[in-house]
């Protein structure tokens, strides 16, 4: 969806990851980011924007959570995203010009959530690392910001809805918007970041997630709105 929405405003997407991906890349790889920047750079040219936005997740009660999977799962949803931002920073420091938008999550960063250790701290770190890049580039041309998505309505959150891991309705009770997230939402949010409209911008973390951060009534959210207007 981000890349989509990059590219129906002009730009020329190169699209990333493992398995299916056009350009193979592994986060987890300084090897594979450093070829595959190389071969963005023969066909598109030099990278202006980068969007991080490689993660996974090892859910589990954080003193069961094995050393493998916190290690996994800080090293995709952390160390990777300091490696691209490493690899590609450099390139766009060297022209004085740049956009790195890094996907981080309420979760972590605003919200603690049972059985998300790895991830909320791996997390947290994302929106820790933006602000220290956006403010030692910003004098540089380069700006970093992040956006912190709320539950978003992607393959993988279906997924764990058919299984059962989630209850839909219970997720979207807690959001004041009434609804999930769709990732257009968040694909939004990053080409506003990565565009001249927030040249001024850096450092910073846009959360998108329909006030579901922001909530801290008991109950539904959409019962404490209906009361608060009947009263």
């Amino acid at each position: 969806a981000i890349a989509d929405a990059l590219e129906r405003e002009g730009a020329r997407v190169a699209r990333t990851g493992l398995a299916s991906a056009p350009i193979q890349l592994d986060v987890r790889d300084r090897s594979s980011i450093e070829k595959a920047v190389e071969e963005i750079e023969r066909t598109l040219g030099r990278p202006t924007i980068l969007v991080n936005n490689a993660a996974v997740n090892r859910i589990a009660p954080a003193e069961g959570l094995s050393e493998d999977d916190w290690s996994l799962v800080l090293d995709v949803n952390l160390t990777g995203v300091f490696r691209c931002c490493q690899i590609v920073g450099e390139r766009m420091l060297e022209a004085g010009r740049g956009v790195i938008v890094n996907i981080a999550s309420v979760t972590g960063a605003e919200v603690g959530v049972p059985g998300r250790a790895a991830y909320g701290a791996a997390k947290a770190g994302v929106v820790g690392l933006t602000r220290v890049l956006g403010v030692e580039w910003a004098g540089r041309g380069v700006r970093v910001n992040a956006v912190e998505p709320g539950p978003v309505r992607t393959r993988m959150v279906e997924a764990a809805m058919r299984d059962g891991i989630l209850d839909e309705q219970e997720v979207v009770d807690r959001i004041p918007a009434g609804r999930l997230a769709d990732p257009d939402d968040v694909a939004r949010a990053v080409v506003l970041l990565a565009s001249p409209d927030a040249g001024f911008v850096t450092g910073q973390t846009l959360v998108v997630d329909g006030g579901y951060s922001a909530y801290g009534a008991a109950g539904p959210a959409s019962r404490a709105v209906g009361e608060s207007a009947a009263s």
